[in-house]
């Protein structure tokens, strides 16, 4: 077994698929320990084997799933050219969405211990927003130098639009709110078309 703060890979997401799955059925108010164990058929002890306590689990759960959709979002740059750029986008802002839903980001700013652990991981330079959207940025980028956005396109407002939309709607979400994805969608459909009409030496772009 793992020194205590150190969950072994397979453990680690046993137990935050079972916490996900947990807060998804009954909400913030039923995540404990036991609940989490319980919901990954672990032993009740394994969750504080591995973990300092619950704070640093829910940090480490958000933590985990922003890293995961940056590196979906680091491998965005290799489909330029690929599919649609609307379709590209789309596919890591969803990711985005989905790596921390909003009740587990609403849970973590509720427990200010993991929140701040959150905030002080990221400052440290733990992959999160920032880092999905310079990798946004730099595929737009490329997009822009194979012909499918216009020249006069602001990528790095539009990589900034994408992600700060994400962040608020993982923030503000409620269980019966407007379809987050939905609104991603439509949002993206929108920047995509104004970046492609940026200038008018790009009028057609090939995607």
């Amino acid at each position: 077994m793992s020194p205590r703060g150190v969950a072994m890979p397979e453990v680690r997401e046993r137990l935050f698929a079972a916490a996900e799955r947990v807060l998804a059925r009954e909400g913030p108010g039923a995540l404990t320990s036991r609940a989490i164990t319980g919901e990954a058929g672990c032993a009740k002890g394994v969750l504080h084997a591995h973990f300092a306590g619950l704070d640093e689990f829910v940090a480490d759960l958000v933590l985990d799933r922003f890293a995961h959709t940056a590196r979906e979002a680091e491998a965005l740059r290799g489909r330029a050219g690929e599919d649609t750029v609307a379709g590209n986008l789309t596919q890591v802002a969803l990711a985005l969405l989905d790596s921390s839903s909003p009740t587990v980001a609403g849970l973590a700013l509720t427990r200010p211990a993991a929140s701040l652990r959150v905030r002080e991981a990221l400052e440290a330079g733990a992959p999160g927003f920032s880092a999905v959207q310079d990798s946004i940025a730099r595929y737009l980028e490329a997009e822009q130098r194979l012909g499918r956005l216009a020249a006069g396109a602001d990528t790095a407002a539009v990589a900034l639009a994408v992600v700060g939309t994400a962040h608020h709607l993982l923030m503000t979400g409620w269980p019966g709110a407007p379809d987050p994805r939905e609104q991603m969608r439509r949002l993206i459909t929108l920047l995509t078309g104004a970046a492609r009409r940026a200038a008018p030496d790009n009028a057609s772009p090939r995607e």
